[in-house]
């Protein structure tokens, strides 16, 4: 009986691990936004708004947890990658400058809703962005 709970914590640990350190699949998350337009999906959001790359690029990177992924401010487009705290769920972020506005698309890699985390960080670096 008492391996039934070993095997269990040994699963529940890989699976944590595989959420933490799984790789990311650049060439499936470091895509375009499709439209810019405002959209709340589900598990991530869309946005489109006036502004420079370089500003937001500086405003997203303050973001804990929050990485580059791919791109560059530079090439007009990058995707970040922004971790949960506890368990380190990634949310994949790619904002693409396209002439004076700024196209933004942010979605979960695992499950179907996130609860509005994606919206609320997606809508909190566009109010720090108009108030530069």
């Amino acid at each position: 009986m008492k391996w039934i709970g070993v095997v269990i914590f040994l699963v529940v640990a890989g699976l944590l691990a595989w959420i933490r350190f799984a790789p990311d699949d650049v060439a499936r998350w470091h895509v375009a936004p499709a439209a810019v337009e405002d959209r709340d999906m589900e598990g991530g959001v869309m946005r489109a708004r006036s502004g420079g790359l370089a500003a937001m690029n500086a405003i997203i990177l303050a973001e804990p947890r929050t990485k580059v992924l791919a791109g560059s401010v530079e090439s007009g487009m990058v995707t970040y990658v922004t971790r949960s705290k506890v368990m380190g769920f990634p949310d994949y972020t790619t904002v693409e400058q396209r002439g004076d506005m700024l196209a933004l698309r942010a979605r979960l890699r695992y499950g179907k809703s996130d609860m509005g985390v994606n919206k609320a960080r997606v809508e909190r670096w566009l109010a720090d962005l108009g108030q530069e």
